[in-house]
């Protein structure tokens, strides 16, 4: 096998490696989505039930809370994975090939990024990430300040 035969095979088996782990992190952030709807759904359907001194919605915005600030640190490690791990990989391995589409790509997302001032859809995940995070915070403190006023604290 020639060399640049080598070097193909090389970029072809990293960029579809690199495709499986963006499918995944898109399949994460699709999880995360749906349990973070699921549980602003259980904080208002839960309202007057309690587990002893907690009260259901309280337990479910804590629950919440935790899970945005997992969702937030999972969008950017994959961030971080897909931009250094694959993308420096495949950029190295793309100075050896006559077209570089990857690097072609991030340069074109960059000038994008930079005109538009726009949002790309990783952006927006983690805008709603900590949106729901604030509403989450916000459905805690509801639930918190009227039984700390009542307690007298």
């Amino acid at each position: 096998m020639a060399n640049e035969d080598l070097i193909m095979a090389q970029y072809k088996l990293y960029s579809e490696s690199k495709e499986k782990f963006i499918d995944r992190a898109f399949t994460t952030n699709k999880f995360y989505m749906i349990f973070v709807v699921i549980l602003i759904l259980l904080v208002f359907m839960s309202n007057g039930l309690s587990f002893g001194r907690l009260t259901a919605p309280s337990l479910f915005a804590v629950i919440g809370i935790i899970c945005c600030s997992l969702w937030w640190l999972n969008m950017d490690s994959y961030n971080s994975l897909i931009k250094i791990k694959f993308s420096k990989v495949l950029e190295e391995i793309e100075k050896q090939l006559p077209v570089q589409p990857y690097a072609m790509e991030y340069k074109a997302l960059q000038d994008f990024r930079n005109n538009k001032k726009g949002f790309v859809f990783s952006d927006i995940q983690k805008v709603f990430a900590v949106f729901s995070f604030l509403i989450f915070f916000i459905m805690l403190l509801m639930e918190i300040i009227p039984s700390c006023i009542s307690c007298g604290l």
